[in-house]
């Protein structure tokens, strides 16, 4: 729980009103996660109070840094993410609820609970805008490493082929 991200219900007026909030590196650190290198974002928190209705909106706009993994050098990617919330207090029903697409999520807040924490949800959405493999543009990656990981591959490709060849075998009979 990070209580930069936490929204207080109680006391908000009617109307919109507005939070920015800054997610860095040790707002990562603080879920255990060890593959964002560094973190610049900023989050502006709209909740919109009518009545009984409670709609927040999370925006989230910045840098994330990871390691490449092809060369394991600093990778950069934006992230430009929202989320849009629909707050219902009470107790989560134990069916699922079904939302379709383009629908606000559903958020159940217990009765008692006067405030939301919102650090999960930014959390969530941030690391969803990664993709599954993180590399450079094609060029963009440290030459060096580049050149090593060629040369192994074209050792193994080299010992690959010697080991398929149905005369290997016999090189050893000639020792």
């Amino acid at each position: 729980m990070n209580e930069n991200f936490i929204i207080p219900l109680n006391g908000l007026p009617q109307g919109k009103s507005e939070f920015r909030r800054r997610a860095d590196k040790e707002f990562f650190d603080s879920f255990g996660n060890s593959e964002i290198l560094d973190a610049n974002l900023d989050v502006l928190i709209t909740v919109e109070k009518s009545g009984k209705y409670l709609g927040v909106d999370v925006e989230v706009d910045g840098t994330l840094s990871v390691e490449c993994d092809r060369c394991l050098e600093r990778l950069d990617y934006p992230v430009e993410t929202a989320a849009y919330l629909s707050v219902k207090f009470g107790d989560e029903p134990s069916e699922p609820v079904e939302t379709k697409e383009g629908e606000r999520e559903i958020v159940f807040v217990p009765q008692d609970n006067t405030d939301l924490d919102l650090s999960q949800v930014v959390y969530d959405y941030s690391l969803l805008t990664l993709p599954m493999q993180r590399v450079h543009e094609d060029g963009k990656c440290n030459p060096k490493t580049i050149a090593y990981l060629n040369s192994q591959t074209a050792k193994a490709e080299e010992k690959k082929e010697a080991s398929n060849s149905p005369f290997a075998g016999l090189k050893d009979l000639l020792k």
